[in-house]
């Protein structure tokens, strides 16, 4: 045996390799990639208002400094980021759902059917290109109106409300 041929067999031996049904994928946050703050319908998030995160206060409305607010811009160049991802050999992308985006003050008893017709169109964008989607239905990004309001997740009304999120996006 020649010394290539060792190094190829001691190589090979510790070159891990992932199980056929492995979910390669990636996972985002809306609050972070969307952007479009204040398109299609989106109400305020909590997000909105806190650029610096937990380290300063709230601010009183969108502020430029809020790089959140345009994020990459996922919410007009999804069909591309997706194609991208499929490039990559994506089997599985894990993304939120505005809550915002869907009741835009949280409160409402319609959602807004632009939100839902938008992560429509990105579902129908990852089936097309094979990619499993995996959502989460809450990543922090309360609607503003409920926080100011109703004093956020302190107030058991909240249970209710995010129930009819909920509902709302496993019934379409």
């Amino acid at each position: 045996m020649t010394d290539t041929q060792r190094t190829e067999e001691r190589t090979s031996a510790f070159t891990p390799s992932f199980p056929e049904d492995f979910l390669w994928g990636g996972a985002t946050a809306a609050n972070q990639l969307e952007g479009a703050y204040d398109e299609g319908g989106k109400g305020l998030s909590v997000q909105d208002v806190t650029p610096h995160g937990i380290i300063e206060p709230p601010t009183a409305g969108p502020t430029e400094d809020n790089l959140k607010l345009v994020g990459i811009d996922f919410y007009h160049r999804y069909a591309e980021d997706i194609a991208l991802f499929a490039e990559m050999g994506f089997k599985t992308f894990r993304f939120s759902i505005a809550w915002s985006r869907i009741f835009p003050n949280g409160d409402e008893s319609e959602p807004n059917e632009e939100g839902l017709a938008y992560y429509d169109r990105v579902l129908d964008e990852l089936e097309k290109h094979g990619i499993e989607p995996l959502v989460t239905i809450s990543h922090y990004e309360t609607p503003l109106h409920l926080a100011r309001t109703y004093n956020g997740w302190t107030n058991r009304a909240l249970i209710g409300f995010y129930e009819r999120y909920a509902r709302t996006l496993f019934e379409r």
